[in-house]
């Protein structure tokens, strides 16, 4: 990744860096950042100065076909971690047993708050549960992430990237939040806690903030599309209904006018019949 993919980043996309020497050069540390892109995954680790392990969506491990195996090939390949979020039970305490495996190692652990890209831009409220558990437990300090202008680089759905974009990665200082150690089992330290991590990555980036969760954001904007997409279908099935009945009405008066000129054309007839006589 470091090796490779790191030095076309830079030769394709010029990306800029600010805040890196906040990064430890040895020791653990959670890095939480805003999601974007897919590109994300890319640009994050392999600008990094130490390797960061994400967990990623079960999807990317297990999804069929080439595109699928290739997925798959480079998520392992970086060493990210799988993680299910189907609501099975267990699959969440499963996901920050192993990020707490990777803190005691003394890695870099990385972690998106919002849960998944954001649909438009905007940077949408942090899920309480793995970012401020980790951070609680473990005591490691936490270190703010903005990714900027990847959703240019690579839109949601886009799969070829946009190589006139150039995207930048801005970190904050690391956030300390030994304070509340031990207190990782109270909702209300952990939404706290959540909310500070996103307001300083909200500092970083300079988004909108929207207070709902990412997730639920996509949902609207999913049932507005196909809101929009029904009532275009309605007023396009109007106008075709309007164009036949226009039809049918210029039809209509064609037939009345071609049956009164023949109407009219025997009554001249009749009428030059009867001058003969």
């Amino acid at each position: 990744m470091k090796m490779i993919v790191a030095p076309l980043l830079r030769i394709f996309f010029r990306p800029w860096t600010e805040g890196m020497e906040n990064i430890p050069d040895e020791g653990p540390a959670i890095i939480a950042s805003n999601h974007l892109s897919f590109s994300d995954s890319f640009f994050l680790p392999a600008l990094m100065k130490r390797r960061v392990t994400f967990i990623a969506k079960a999807e990317y491990f297990n999804t069929p076909g080439i595109k699928g195996r290739l997925t798959a090939a480079f998520f392992k390949g970086v060493g990210q971690l799988p993680v299910d979020r189907s609501g099975v039970r267990g699959a969440g305490e499963a996901a920050i047993r192993s990020a707490v495996a990777v803190i005691d190692r003394g890695e870099l652990f990385g972690v998106y708050p919002e849960g998944t890209r954001s649909p438009d831009g905007k940077l949408y409220r942090g899920k309480v549960g793995g970012l401020a558990r980790v951070a609680l437990q473990t005591g490691a300090p936490v270190i703010p992430v903005a990714m900027i202008d990847t959703e240019k680089v690579q839109p949601p759905g886009q799969v070829v990237p946009n190589f006139g974009v150039r995207p930048g990665i801005r970190i904050g200082r690391p956030m300390d939040f030994s304070r509340y150690q031990g207190m990782e089992n109270d909702r209300f330290i952990l939404r706290s806690v959540t909310d500070e991590v996103m307001y300083e990555i909200l500092r970083l980036s300079g988004q909108e903030y929207v207070d709902i969760y990412a997730t639920a954001a996509k949902r609207q904007i999913a049932e507005e599309k196909k809101r929009a997409d029904a009532e275009r279908r309605a007023e396009q099935r109007a106008e075709r209904a309007a164009e036949k009945a226009a039809e049918k009405e210029r039809q209509a008066a064609e037939k009345a006018a071609e049956a009164a000129s023949k109407d009219a054309a025997k009554e001249s007839a009749k009428g030059e019949d009867g001058s003969g006589d």
